[in-house]
């Protein structure tokens, strides 16, 4: 029982971290690229601690004291056991180095049958695909428009597109919450009571204020390289269409799905667009920038699978579901 308390103090600790640096920069990178000219990085830290909070409290008292908004209906809660602090750590490395993976294959697959993940697979690879359509055919009508490759804002409009970003970057941030944080609460009990909610709330509140200071670390390099995503504007744009793809498959259904995929489908449907539009943007800059991403998703992958044989085939070889 202590070595069990020992491992899930661990891998939540390890998930946290990896889950909150890794991934909560597709939802909050246009926010800080966009911001942190005009704000204090604590400001910026605080706006969205102040949601993740709200967001935690509400899945809280809606699901009967489920913070993963159901998202682990599918996957039940097991005692923890060392090798699921691995994933995490494993996490955590790729994290440090700049490697966007997935975090709900790497730490969910730990935990899940492999029939789970493999619906959980289908489900990304859908939201991938449907993500990048959509990017596509919206930046297609926005380049008729506006040119993302420049900050060309009429004087009228600034502060309505600086003011956007707050609003669409809250929602983004709330809806990406509903399905990425039963990456971390997997290590948890299913209802937690109010004073592990709070424990909760302070460990994601500081770690939040520390990416805020080394204003995303080396994963904030996959936002700040594509066209534009420093201009509010831009941010705007790339928070609505990746906000309301996210939406669409929590309403779906309440199986896990990864959201980095989704994430970087959204950005390759929207980087294929600009170069389309715009003669100047070469597709051969564009495509080793996609593939590049896509090849670290792809990599993410194979160690999630390589972490499931592990555990079913090696580790627990009776325990194949």
């Amino acid at each position: 029982m202590e070595m069990t308390l020992i491992y899930t103090v661990i891998g939540f600790a390890f998930a946290g971290y990896s889950v909150i640096a890794n991934d909560s920069i597709q939802t909050l990178g246009t926010f800080i690229a966009s911001k942190k000219k005009w704000f204090k990085w604590y400001t910026l830290a605080g706006s969205a601690s102040a949601v993740m909070i709200i967001a935690l409290a509400w899945g809280w008292y809606s699901y009967d004291g489920d913070i993963s908004y159901g998202r682990l209906n599918r996957i039940p809660y097991q005692e923890i056991q060392w090798y699921h602090a691995v994933a995490p750590a494993i996490l955590l490395l790729l994290t440090r180095i700049g490697i966007p993976v997935s975090t709900t294959f790497l730490v969910l697959s730990a935990f899940a049958s492999t029939v789970v993940l493999e619906k959980m697979l289908m489900k990304s690879v859908v939201g991938y695909g449907l993500a990048a359509m959509v990017a596509y055919v919206a930046w297609i009508a926005v380049s008729k428009f506006i040119n993302e490759k420049f900050d060309e804002v009429d004087e009228k409009w600034v502060g309505f597109w600086r003011n956007s970003v707050w609003i669409s970057s809250g929602w983004l941030w709330w809806v990406w919450l509903s399905h990425d944080v039963a990456n971390i609460a997997v290590y948890l009990p299913r209802q937690l009571d109010l004073t592990l909610l709070l424990i909760v709330m302070g460990y994601f509140t500081a770690l939040l204020f520390y990416i805020f200071y080394i204003q995303g670390g080396p994963i904030q390099k996959v936002v700040l390289e594509k066209t534009g995503t420093r201009y509010a504007r831009s941010a705007t744009i790339i928070n609505v269409i990746y906000a309301g793809v996210l939406f669409y498959f929590k309403e779906l259904n309440d199986l896990p799905m990864s959201t980095t995929w989704v994430f970087v489908g959204l950005l390759c449907g929207r980087e294929l667009a600009i170069a389309t539009m715009n003669k100047e943007y070469k597709l051969g800059y564009v495509f080793p920038l996609i593939g590049k991403d896509f090849l670290k998703m792809v990599f993410g992958l194979t160690v999630s699978v390589g972490i499931v044989l592990a555990i079913h085939y090696v580790i627990i070889p009776n325990n194949w579901f």
